[in-house]
């Protein structure tokens, strides 16, 4: 009998009948791996199910307070919702040295401190290992159970047998079943193991963190699928050079989404930042023209980043535009806002935006301090240090309120700033604080006098 195989792209799971250089999906190179169709079963067996199983009104179903268990990491805990829920599946994604295994087993000691029973399975690194990165973390790791293991019919045996409370896998591409032939780390095989972690999970009651690598262009090694088969998906962001770390929450089916946790790579692991907005701002003493203080909401909390920008003549005809922490389009589309309602000639400058300290910054209410840096910079006209912005800039010029002014405009306070520009006619005061309502961008130049030469 012939066997029957096709081709999967490793990066989005793109399946073709023959291989690919290029996948015409993601468009990533030599990402097809060849896999064996298995068989299925046939549908004719569908008659043999047994009785159906009877449904449930929404009214009619018992709603129970989740257990959480606390892990005694508050930025953890921040970002999973308020702790670990019981039974759920959590998929932790970075790159490679960033501090996922580091973030696991410092959690996995401070669970076990308070009598939980928990199983760390490695695919990548042996007990000893394991064993030399827990002394130079300073994790005795007392009731924490360690195995090294890729096969998930071995794993299944020992998760049977020791019956833990919390269950760690780094990672899911080193894990395959038996019942797959394919290679581990391919589509099918991650796929698969994830299908009977969740099983197993759900089943068991087992909170089961899951460790993904990420890719060249930054998603989840491995299929898109992987993420919408887990309750909750945090990414850890930042460069390995560094000291700081960002873990967010993508996905979460039992708290918010797109909550922040901010740590430090230290000697001794992953240390928590006590004050997060200072991570973000420069320390600079000169007041430079171009960099203004924006005030961002990540998730439930309020965080100062400073924006700076750039501009600059070019030789070239084409100008470049280049955008780090911010949205590209959003930069795009602030240019183009200033050159219809201000009549800034900006075709022949070089524009470039950046938000300090490694951070990702996507809310609308980052396009008005964005204008202000770049007019700014443009004018050479530098902004005053005490004072800080959040605002959505419209196409026609206005400007738009945006959400949770007052916990922006108390952390501002906190943090020592004596004025703000916010959205509209406003009626907020706050002691100790002036508040500079503007409706639109001539509102913005008028009250902070770009453009104008001081006399």
């Amino acid at each position: 009998m012939k066997i029957k195989t096709h081709f999967v792209c490793n990066e989005c799971g793109s399946v073709s009948p023959k291989w690919m250089g290029r996948c015409s999906d993601c468009g990533s190179w030599n990402s097809f791996t060849e896999e064996v169709i298995e068989s299925k079963k046939s549908s004719a067996a569908l008659a043999d199910i047994g009785d159906p199983v009877r449904a449930q009104r929404l009214s009619d179903v018992e709603l129970s307070e989740e257990h959480r268990s606390t892990t005694n990491n508050s930025e953890l805990d921040r970002v999973l919702g308020g702790g670990i829920v019981d039974g759920s599946l959590i998929l932790v994604g970075g790159e490679p040295g960033i501090g996922k295994s580091t973030l696991l087993l410092q959690m996995a000691d401070s669970l076990a401190r308070q009598g939980k029973r928990v199983l760390y399975v490695s695919g990548e690194e042996s007990k000893h290992q394991i064993k030399m990165r827990a002394n130079r973390l300073g994790v005795e790791g007392e009731g924490v159970l360690l195995l090294s293991e890729t096969t998930f019919e071995k794993i299944y045996q020992t998760i049977r047998q020791e019956n833990p409370d919390i269950l760690i896998l780094d990672s899911i591409q080193t894990m395959s079943t038996m019942n797959l032939s394919a290679a581990p780390g391919s589509v099918s095989q991650v796929r698969e193991v994830t299908s009977q972690l969740t099983k197993i999970a759900k089943g068991y009651g087992i909170a089961t963190f899951i460790v993904g690598h990420v890719t060249k262009s930054g998603s989840l090694a491995g299929p898109k699928v992987l993420e919408h088969m887990v309750d909750t998906v945090l990414y850890f962001e930042g460069d390995g050079s560094n000291l700081y770390r960002i873990l967010r929450a993508v996905k979460n089916r039992f708290g918010s989404t797109n909550e922040v946790g901010l740590f430090s790579m230290s000697g001794r692991g992953l240390q928590i930042v006590s004050n997060p907005s200072e991570l973000f701002l420069s320390h600079s003493q000169t007041n430079e023209s171009g960099t203004v203080v924006f005030v961002s909401i990540e998730g439930t909390r309020p965080l100062l980043v400073e924006i700076q920008s750039l501009v600059s003549p070019t030789n070239f005809a084409a100008p470049r535009r280049m955008a780090l922490g911010v949205d590209y389009n959003k930069l795009v589309l602030t240019v183009a806002i200033l050159e219809k309602k201000r009549g800034l000639f900006m075709q022949n400058q070089d524009i470039y935006v950046n938000a300090v300290g490694g951070i990702t910054l996507n809310e609308p209410a980052l396009t008005l301090p964005m204008m202000v840096s770049i007019g700014s910079s443009y004018f050479n006209q530098p902004i005053p240090r005490d004072m800080v912005f959040f605002g959505e800039v419209g196409l026609l010029g206005e400007v738009r309120s945006v959400p949770q002014v007052e916990q922006r405009l108390a952390e501002a306070k906190r943090q020592g700033y004596k004025r703000a520009m916010i959205p509209g006619k406003t009626s907020f005061t706050l002691e100790g604080m002036e508040i500079l309502g503007v409706r639109n961008v001539h509102d913005v130049f008028h009250q902070l006098n770009l453009g104008r030469k001081s006399k």
